[in-house]
């Protein structure tokens, strides 16, 4: 065979009838469970061996930008500043998955004697017939090439490795095919096994390997990315558990008696488990950086700094801005940051030069925190568990109308609620000195006030208060 272009071009144009007739007739919401599942199984196999075969390309253009001169190169030519990025263009997927291409494909691929041209072993041989098979993909591939090569065990032990994992990907052993995560697993194990240094070398590697890193913001998030050792994760979940917990209410320390027309909260939070983890991973930095135990900089403490006009934070109009980041903010961000910090009021002419700063502190004191946390006890919205170390503390009349720095207009709401409480349905009000909740219409449809409190002090006081004389 001396093409490959005219051959897949004419798969391409079959598979597409194919795949276009099957969208207009609506064929598989017509098919029968076994049905199917069989279409489902024959076209991931179709994918598995056009994965490897693009791994293959992939590696083929590796190979050629290494061997020629920079002004000859495959790359260059073509006006691209790397081999990913030629794959990336031509193939049309992300950074990422040209990545994976490349990585499975220099596993697989068998490279060139350069004296007499011959077609050396692949790095995983068994593995490259198994893909050429279909019967491992991308992803199986990588979880077996990626964990031996963090092994870094070489010739007849990774041979032994690659043949074992590639009779395990065919389902010798027990007649199922394993899938790629379940092939990682197996790969893991034969990586203890073999690598030579045991474990020390193991954690000098993840030591030097270990990092965190924060992209640009892009659509209101910022992307995450990194790599934890395995104690830091651990304390991590920690966390997360100490605050996810159902089992964990903010009253564990006693008795909690509720009023009997309470309605169930069982339903209160629609959040999802991964964003239960970015509000736990925020609340633990503001407490963080509240502790006073971090490192100053420039003399203060860590903190946030959020920009905004003041006649569009009256008007509630326009965007807020943070420190450090080009896309504008909410204004409900300012909003949250000015009600648990100081204000600094900024006056400039209309050529920009500063009139005059002005700094309006509206943290509350240490002794007036602990006394809110007594009187309410945690996060007062009701089904929230977060206790009140962690919560901030709420202007209910905000400063910017006059609102003071005063127990009887602060209460205790988690980042979450906190960051929410003027769109997630809920209010919160100050009846002489006491936080009551309305909540939103399924959760009481009345819409009544209600005296919140999670203290089990105070709640032991209210049960007495309901007893006969």
């Amino acid at each position: 065979m001396t093409d490959l272009a005219e051959p897949l071009s004419a798969i391409c144009h079959e598979l597409g009838a194919l795949v276009t007739e099957a969208f207009d007739s609506h064929i598989a919401a017509r098919l029968s469970d076994d049905d199917l599942l069989a279409a489902l199984a024959a076209l991931a196999r179709l994918r598995r061996q056009t994965d490897a075969l693009l791994a293959e390309l992939a590696a083929q253009v590796d190979e050629r930008a290494d061997a020629a001169p920079h002004a000859e190169r495959i790359t260059t030519v073509h006006g691209c500043r790397s081999v990913s990025e030629l794959v990336q263009r031509v193939t049309l997927v992300s950074r990422r998955t040209a990545g994976e291409l490349l990585r499975a494909g220099r596993g697989i691929a068998q490279d060139t004697a350069p004296t007499t041209g011959t077609a050396l072993d692949a790095s995983y041989p068994a593995m490259r017939t198994a893909a050429a098979d279909g019967v491992v993909g991308i992803d199986a591939l990588l979880a077996v090439i990626d964990t031996l090569d963090r092994a870094e065990c070489e010739g007849p032990e990774r041979r032994s490795a690659d043949d074992e994992l590639a009779i395990a990907a065919r389902g010798a052993d027990e007649g199922a095919q394993p899938c790629a995560e379940e092939l990682r697993l197996q790969a893991s194990v034969w990586a203890m096994y073999l690598d030579p240094d045991g474990a020390e070398p193991r954690e000098a590697r993840a030591l030097r390997k270990r990092g965190l890193t924060l992209g640009a913001c892009r659509d209101g998030l910022v992307p995450l990315r990194g790599s934890l050792l395995p104690e830091v994760a651990g304390q991590l979940r920690r966390v997360f558990d100490s605050l996810l917990s159902p089992k964990v209410t903010a009253s564990a320390t006693g008795p909690a008696f509720v009023e009997s027309e309470t309605v169930s909260t069982d339903d209160a939070d629609a959040r999802s488990r991964v964003q239960k983890q970015h509000d736990a991973l925020a609340t633990a930095l503001t407490v963080a950086a509240r502790s006073g135990e971090l490192p100053t900089i420039g003399g203060s403490a860590p903190t946030l700094v959020v920009s905004v006009r003041a006649d569009d934070l009256a008007q509630d109009r326009g965007y807020a801005h943070l420190d450090d980041c080009d896309e504008p903010m909410a204004l409900s961000v300012a909003r949250q940051v000015a009600c648990t910090g100081a204000v600094q009021r900024v006056s400039v002419d209309e050529r920009g030069r500063i009139l005059s700063i002005g700094i309006a502190d509206r943290v509350f004191a240490a002794h007036q925190r602990k006394a809110i946390a007594l009187r309410d006890g945690g996060c007062v919205i009701p089904g929230c568990s977060v206790p009140s170390a962690w919560c901030e503390i709420h202007h209910v009349e905000e400063a910017e109308r006059g609102g003071p720095t005063h127990t009887d207009n602060g209460v205790l709401l988690c980042w979450f609620h906190h960051r929410t409480i003027d769109t997630g349905g809920w209010k919160v009000r100050m009846n002489r000195g006491v936080p009551e909740i309305r909540g939103p219409s399924w959760w009481d449809s009345s819409a009544r006030w209600h005296p919140a409190t999670k203290s089990p002090t105070r709640l032991l006081d209210r049960r007495d208060a309901r007893r006969p004389a």
